[in-house]
């Protein structure tokens, strides 16, 4: 098994040294996360690609090595090659035949031809034969230059046809770290967490700082999010996760900040902190999750008045992004299951903020605020490295146990929102099912008769065992995962 990996096309068009960096940084990072994944693959380099041979030992892994190249920055896309010898034109025509002409059938096409080596005909000479017969002997919707159904692209390297079986769009972006290191400010909700993404898919290695605002549970939906992102999309480099008790900050905040000026004084104090972190890593930038008007403090005066607390570069990635824009690819990176159940407590700690702030107006009230307090934060703050953060994870999610099966005494509690349950409707035969959706548990749960053993259901398994545990954090443990 062979693939070709093609290269992001912004790396293609760097000068010739920029391109040989940043290619040699790619194929080593594919060959760390195929190692940390037990998976025995060949990687070499060519001029404008990369080769992957598969070795025996991992034959019977397509889909796995194709979902481990689709995920790592700086791959456009990959193609699963076979490789066979040719004797002259007629002869490449006829394999060709045999792979496409069960597809071609309604579809438009056009073919693109490499070609190396000394042959009697040209690429253009072989593309007009291949395509003119496809034409003319399959039932196909004819050749199209431009924007065709199926584009047939093959090599012919000395008597070697390579043609590709399989074509798989990857991620893209830039190798990691072929970019300086970030600090991404995570909440854990749907902006934060795609804000991280665009930040790894363009080569910054990123690092993830927690301002706790809702105590133990809080932290370990944050811990779980940013453990995905990394392992998913970033696994080729170490992180690391800090995490800031900022309570007491809140706390602070509330007792002698003017009621309109919390949420700007609150995101300042967390830039502060932020780059009090960020030093101690050497680190030149942050990231929010911040988008142009999509909250009260998300103003241009909001957001120009808050960066003025930090001489640090701020980077918002979703600055014009649409909410919908970005819990649609939060869907598309996994994060939103994670982001449908973590509170957002920023977005509540004025009750009526202002939407222009002055700055002037700002620095007179944290002339009320006791600066130590941040320092105090950072210096208590827990920085881990994103893999022990993995295992701690591990283990708490391991004290929720997950079942296939239910006695008859048993209550099932589907915790999926309203329009899920309604398209799929989970169906048990006489066993006794709640619908409380994931966003009422909390509330709910404590009403519930105590004597009886509850499963917690959901399509994944990740809203479910999130909610278990932050329940068996609240004391509540006659609660399990039910995974059919």
């Amino acid at each position: 098994m062979k693939f070709i990996i093609k290269l992001h096309p912004e790396i293609m068009i760097k000068s010739k040294s920029v391109r040989k960096r940043f290619t040699k940084v790619l194929l080593g990072n594919i060959r760390l996360v195929f190692k940390r994944n037990q998976l025995s693959v060949e990687v070499r380099h060519s001029w404008d690609k990369l080769l992957l041979l598969v070795n025996p030992a991992s034959m019977d892994k397509e889909e796995e090595i194709v979902d481990l190249l689709q995920r790592i920055p700086g791959i456009d896309q990959i193609l699963l090659v076979q490789e066979s010898h040719f004797a002259d034109l007629d002869d490449v025509y006829q394999q060709i035949k045999m792979v496409w002409q069960p597809l071609l059938v309604g579809k438009t096409f056009v073919i693109r031809v490499k070609r190396r080596g000394k042959h009697e005909f040209s690429s253009l000479e072989a593309a007009r034969y291949i395509g003119g017969r496809l034409n003319q002997e399959c039932d196909s919707g004819g050749v199209k230059m431009k924007n065709p159904d199926l584009i047939i692209d093959f090599e012919l390297n000395d008597d070697t046809l390579i043609q590709s079986s399989r074509r798989v769009k990857c991620l893209g972006g830039l190798p990691l770290p072929t970019q300086e290191d970030v600090l991404s400010l995570m909440s854990g909700g749907f902006d934060s967490g795609v804000a991280s993404y665009h930040m790894i898919r363009r080569g910054a290695r990123t690092h993830f700082c927690f301002f706790n605002l809702g105590g133990r549970e809080h932290e370990i939906g944050v811990r779980q999010v940013s453990y995905y992102l990394w392992k998913r999309y970033s696994e080729s480099h170490k992180v690391k996760f800090i995490a800031v008790d900022f309570a007491p900050v809140v706390s602070e905040i509330l007792e002698k900040i003017d009621n309109s000026q919390m949420g700007v004084v609150l995101k300042r104090m967390m830039l502060r902190a932020a780059s009090l972190v960020a030093d101690k890593l050497e680190i030149n930038a942050l990231v929010t999750g911040e988008c142009l008007g999509q909250v009260s403090s998300q103003t241009l005066s909001n957001l120009h008045v808050i960066d003025q607390a930090t001489d640090k570069l701020v980077l918002r990635p979703l600055i014009c992004a649409d909410k919908l824009e970005i819990i649609d690819l939060a869907k598309k990176i996994g994060t939103e299951d994670y982001a449908k159940v973590m509170p957002e407590y920023c977005g509540v700690i004025s009750n009526k903020p202002t939407v222009k702030a002055v700055l002037s107006n700002v620095e007179q009230e944290e002339s009320k605020f006791d600066f130590s307090l941040i320092e105090q934060a950072v210096k208590a703050a827990q920085m881990r490295d994103i893999r022990s953060i993995a295992e701690e994870t591990e283990q708490e999610v391991c004290t929720v146990l997950s079942v296939d099966t239910l006695s008859a005494e048993s209550v099932v509690i589907d915790i999926r929102a309203p329009d899920e349950q309604e398209l799929k409707p989970l169906e048990l035969n006489s066993i006794e099912n709640l619908h409380i959706p994931f966003y009422k548990l909390a509330t709910q749960f404590a009403n519930l008769a105590q004597d009886k053993q509850y499963f917690l259901y959901c399509d994944r398994g990740v809203m479910s065992q999130l909610q278990a545990l932050l329940l068996h954090e609240q004391g509540y443990f006659n609660v399990q995962v039910y995974r059919p």
